[in-house]
């Protein structure tokens, strides 16, 4: 692009960042600065605007850019992941969308120390939850760290340092100054301007293909190089039995990991009924499997009018295909047309990824101050409100996030998510719904269930490709991988529920039957939920 066309994708970009500014700030002067308002909006949203915030929550940049980019570089096999983030949505909605919100009142913790021996359950979910919500977070930086880089034209290590730096510093203001009302209505507006985006793109490739999917599936398979192959499962996780056992572990994180994600679960927190969180599930299944459907045509559209080549030249995860088949379909890289639905695209993706990681962000805060602050404080200390121990963590974890991903910034987003996901299926999921419909589950087995599934999960990343032993690691000129999968989740799943098990069944103390009776009553029917 030139250098005009770059300023105005640039103004673009910025007049997002000022709306949501100008969001937060309005929010911030009406709050009262209570937990409930800063955690759960005051349980205000509607079932109609909380399942948009819950979607916009979802549709991640992992989504927009990451799924698209492996589906123009890998066919067939990048539609896995959109078949396990659609599937995963039925497992929110019937096992954990409503007994969540009747027992819950911020945090997953809330739900598994409801008839546990509270401290222990707390420390293990509170460090589980921000675990998980750090290597989602990680996912955002990286690709907003590729989207800022091809939006000024740059792909040096400074622009995407600073692209990353600026999308802490933002999430943190959001976080800090508005709490999840800001952030709620930061999701609502994102998800509009990214459904709105997807249907615009998905348009214009099928009008190029003249309406004929067909066609277009044909193009693209043309144009990768690969022929049939890239339309059968097979070019990513074909190989070998390592890369079929990598599949399936991967399918199975992204399946169960939704319902242990702590940013998705307390969204059910901000509508005033479990009725109105059933509902919010329900309008945002259909927003969801809307867009991944969408997203489908953009990658295969990716690979057909820009190529395969080109994507891998541009990113070499892919992560740059969506923004380059809007150059494409508006005319190319000189052309106006090409130049505004370019930037309009980079402005969603990072709309996207700003208000992700806000969710994530006052999710993570959340633990830190819900569970992990109260449970760890000294009983002398003196006392600070939860609040600002929230506004406090927003920093530090931004801190954090920014520093792991600028690590990992040379990593496939959608990958990275799978691994978030994987830690949330093994060590979240387990204790949750054991809580939920096991009558002997203890506190013990609470503990076990969450480290049993956190620990292998976290050991088996570090001793993978992921981390060392090949090229595209993230330190290449090491080598300690043991483990050949580049997805924990086919050990480490059953693992946790292993744990869990286990830990019940040598438990010397008795399950409370009254409080899981109570507990039951309270998750079926909504009585005593706050």
């Amino acid at each position: 692009m030139t250098g005009n066309h770059q300023t105005l994708a640039l103004l673009l970009f910025s007049a997002f960042v000022a709306v949501t500014l100008a969001i937060t700030t309005w929010v911030s002067r009406n709050r009262h600065g209570s937990a409930e308002e800063f955690y759960a909006g005051g349980r205000l949203f509607s079932p109609m605007e909380n399942g948009f915030a819950i979607a916009g929550d979802y549709m991640s940049a992992a989504s927009f850019l990451g799924v698209t980019g492996l589906i123009a570089l890998f066919g067939y096999d990048g539609l896995l992941y959109v078949v396990g983030f659609l599937v995963a949505w039925l497992v929110v909605l019937f096992l954990v969308a409503e007994l969540v919100r009747n027992c819950g009142r911020f945090t997953i913790a809330d739900v598994v120390a409801a008839r546990m021996s509270e401290r222990p359950v707390r420390i293990a979910m509170g460090t589980s939850s921000v675990t998980v919500s750090v290597l989602y977070l990680v996912a955002q930086m990286v690709g907003a760290g590729s989207l800022v880089a091809l939006l000024v034209g740059s792909t040096s290590e400074v622009a995407r340092t600073w692209a990353v730096i600026g999308v802490g510093a933002l999430m943190v203001i959001y976080v800090s100054m508005g709490g999840m009302r800001a952030t709620t209505w930061i999701q609502i507006v994102k998800a509009v301007l990214l459904l709105a985006g997807a249907m615009a793109l998905t348009v214009l490739v099928l009008l190029r293909f003249h309406g004929d999917f067909d066609q277009l599936l044909r193009a693209a398979a043309q144009r990768s190089g690969h022929g049939d192959a890239f339309l059968v499962p097979g070019l990513k996780y074909g190989g070998d039995w390592t890369a079929r056992f990598d599949f399936i572990s991967l399918g199975l994180a992204l399946v169960l990991g939704t319902a242990g994600l702590p940013h998705i679960l307390s969204r059910f927190y901000t509508v005033p009924t479990a009725r109105a969180a059933r509902r919010s599930a329900v309008w945002s299944i259909g927003l969801i499997g809307s867009f991944y459907l969408m997203t489908i045509v953009l990658g295969f559209g990716a690979a057909a009018i820009v190529g395969p080549e080109a994507v891998r030249r541009s990113n070499a995860a892919g992560n740059t295909a969506v923004p380059l088949l809007a150059l494409d379909l508006g005319g190319g890289a000189d052309s106006t047309g090409g130049t505004v639905l370019f930037a309009f695209v980079a402005a969603i993706a990072f709309a996207t990824i700003l208000a992700v990681v806000a969710g994530i962000t006052l999710a993570s805060s959340a633990s830190v101050a819900h569970d992990l602050y109260a449970s760890l404080r000294r009983r002398h200390a003196k006392p600070r409100s939860e609040v600002a121990v929230a506004r406090m963590a927003a920093v530090g974890i931004g801190v954090v996030a920014i520093a792991l991903g600028l690590l990992a910034r040379d990593l496939n987003v959608a990958f990275l998510v799978g691994l978030a996901f994987a830690v949330a299926a093994s060590a979240n999921l387990p204790a949750l719904l054991y809580s939920l419909f096991w009558r002997s589950f203890t506190t013990r087995g609470a503990v076990w269930a969450v480290y049993g599934g956190l620990v292998p999960a976290l050991v088996l990343v570090v001793l993978s490709p992921v981390v060392s032993g090949s090229p595209t690691s993230l330190f290449p000129g090491v080598d300690f991988q043991y483990f050949p999968l580049q997805n924990p989740g086919l050990v480490s799943i059953p693992l946790g529920f292993l744990a869990g098990w286990l830990g019940t069944v040598t438990s010397a103390e008795p399950p409370d039957e009254a409080r899981h009776a109570e507990t039951e009553v309270r998750s079926l029917t909504g009585a005593g939920a706050v």
